[in-house]
């Protein structure tokens, strides 16, 4: 049983990323779905399991355990039910669904925000090349990564969301924007982390 695998998994783990490269099927959502209520450990969710939740909406305010939803402003739009909706209004719309829900979110985009319903902060890294295939999925990981560090959700998704843009802008000073890929992110999230350290 799919359910009994994860939790066996879990027990051993301090954080899950869910998402990438997932892909879609009813019984996979359901899984999808009864992580997000169940499982007690930290769970960044992106790509696939944004859009399993969004077919769930009212799963949304019962997480099981410490959440971040990472998603960008289509998958967003999914999330809340509003296909109108332009970025301010996703901002404040994510600041309340952080609240009402107990989660935090990170709105990928132009200055990413990050919010847990009472705190907000807004990127200043990052560059148009980083709008890549795979990007987000490195994302995804580096708040997983900084979860298991026992970061909070919230200072997880900032410094991943800061360290992620800080990476991507020392990838386009070396290797120029048009040119960047996901793989290059990673290899300069040791420069950034130095960076950020210093």
């Amino acid at each position: 049983d799919a359910r009994q695998t994860i939790e066996d998994l879990a027990a051993s783990h301090t954080s899950i990323g869910c998402g990438p490269g997932l892909g879609r099927s009813e019984s996979l959502d359901g899984l999808i779905v009864w992580m997000y209520q169940t499982l007690s450990l930290p769970i960044v969710f992106d790509a696939d399991a944004l859009n399993a939740l969004s077919d769930h909406r009212d799963a949304l305010a019962s997480p099981g355990g410490p959440r971040v939803l990472t998603p960008h402003p289509g998958e967003f739009r999914r999330l809340t039910g509003d296909p109108a909706a332009d970025l301010d209004q996703q901002q404040r719309q994510a600041v309340e669904l952080a609240r009402q829900c107990g989660v935090t979110i990170v709105l990928k985009g132009h200055r990413t925000l990050v919010t847990n319903g009472s705190d907000q902060y807004h990127n200043a890294t990052g560059n148009p090349g980083m709008a890549t295939g795979g990007s987000g999925d490195v994302l995804t990981g580096l708040i997983a990564t900084l979860l298991a560090q026992q970061f909070s959700p919230y200072d997880a998704a900032r410094l991943g969301v800061y360290l992620h843009g800080r990476a991507g802008d020392l990838a386009a000073e070396q290797l120029g924007q048009t040119s960047l890929i996901a793989s290059d992110l990673v290899r300069f999230l040791p420069a950034a982390t130095r960076d950020q350290a210093n």
